[in-house]
């Protein structure tokens, strides 16, 4: 089970006791944003990509989508993101529960800067019914992440600083 891969990498970290389980699910940003009664700006969602023959996760603001243009000129190349059977084989979580925590070898972590607007953001933790509340420097941390990137804009069109 794939929460148990997360609770075993945050036991190590000794923060699995702050891991959220809902009967419900959180799957998405608006059940996620409706079950923690947060904005939905502070649901941090990973979305995952082909990027070549590279796997590349970026972890987003609820309230923003990928920007093709920023991507490009970030990455190299338009999007491509994964299908649901690719991201459990190649990232080790289904969609609606992919996170930035313990995923397979070789898989690049990056942030999107919209998620510096909080102190705090809530990660799925590799399921479609878990969350955890991270400060950012700790998100940045745990994640393992290769740094901050701008590929993302807010929904509706208007781009963040």
């Amino acid at each position: 089970m794939s929460l148990e891969r997360v609770r075993a990498y945050f036991q190590a970290l000794g923060i699995a006791d702050r891991i959220m389980e809902f009967e419900q699910s959180s799957a998405t940003v608006d059940q996620a944003a409706q079950i923690l009664g947060c904005e939905k700006g502070r649901v941090a969602k990973t979305l995952s990509f082909r990027l070549g023959g590279r796997i590349i996760l970026v972890v987003a603001s609820g309230d923003t989508r990928v920007d093709n243009a920023k991507y490009k000129a970030r990455f190299g190349r338009r999007p491509s993101m994964l299908t649901n059977e690719e991201a459990v084989t190649l990232v080790g979580y289904a969609v609606g529960g992919i996170c930035p925590f313990a995923v397979n070898e070789g898989v690049e972590v990056y942030l999107d800067q919209a998620l510096k607007r909080y102190d705090s953001v809530y990660p799925a933790c590799g399921s479609a019914n878990s969350l955890i509340e991270l400060t950012i420097p700790e998100l940045e941390r745990y994640s393992n992440s290769l740094g901050w990137v701008d590929v993302c804009r807010r929904q509706g069109g208007d781009r963040h600083v």
